[in-house]
Formats: C-alpha cells, sequence, structure tokens
C-alpha cells in the first residue's frame, strides 16, 4: 500500500471513531459539567455560545485543559467540575468535545 493509501485509511478511521468518540464523552460531559456550563451558571461558558467561548479558545486548549483539571482561581470552575471519578485524559477529551461544538 502506498502512503497516500495508509493516509486514506487512517483518516477513514477517524471519521468513522469520531462520531463513537462524541457519545462516549457526552455523557461524561452530562454527569460532571452540564450543571454549570448548559445554564451558564456562576459565568460558566454556556455549551455551544461562540460569544461566550471565544476569548476562552483563543487562550489554546493547553490553558482549557488546565482550568478544568485544577480550577480556575477566582471562579466556580473547581477541578475536574468536582468529578474527581474522571481520569484526565477524558477531562481533555470533554474540553475538546466543548469546543467542537462552538465550531
Amino acid at each position: 500500500m502506498t502512503m497516500r493509501g495508509v493516509a486514506y485509511t487512517i483518516l477513514g478511521f477517524l471519521v468513522i471513531l469520531g462520531p463513537a468518540k462524541a457519545a462516549e464523552i457526552e455523557p461524561l460531559y452530562k454527569g460532571s459539567c452540564a450543571l454549570c456550563h448548559d445554564a451558564g451558571i456562576a459565568g460558566a461558558p454556556k455549551l455551544g455560545d461562540a460569544g461566550e467561548w471565544r476569548a476562552r479558545i483563543a487562550q489554546g486548549r493547553e490553558t482549557l485543559y488546565k482550568s478544568a483539571l485544577e480550577g480556575k482561581s477566582g471562579t466556580a470552575m473547581i477541578a475536574k467540575g468536582g468529578s474527581a471519578k474522571i481520569n484526565d485524559d477524558d477531562i481533555k477529551k470533554i474540553v475538546d468535545f466543548m469546543i467542537e461544538q462552538v465550531k
């Protein structure tokens, strides 16, 4: 198989797996983040609201990951949204899921 063929195969798998990952992450979001981010409680940016997310996204994913993992001083954002049982990789996937909702 050529390099191009390998690339197309990998891309095909990513396209197929994309929705499945979102389906796996959404329940985690609903269980730990939705309470504040669906309603915008205590200044939390609402899921899907590009205006509220624009400045945060401009800070970069690593900054958003850090806020989600460690909490954000001076705000109501607590570490992992109070869900210590969720591993760090899944928290990052939740952040990615939330960012994707405004694109």
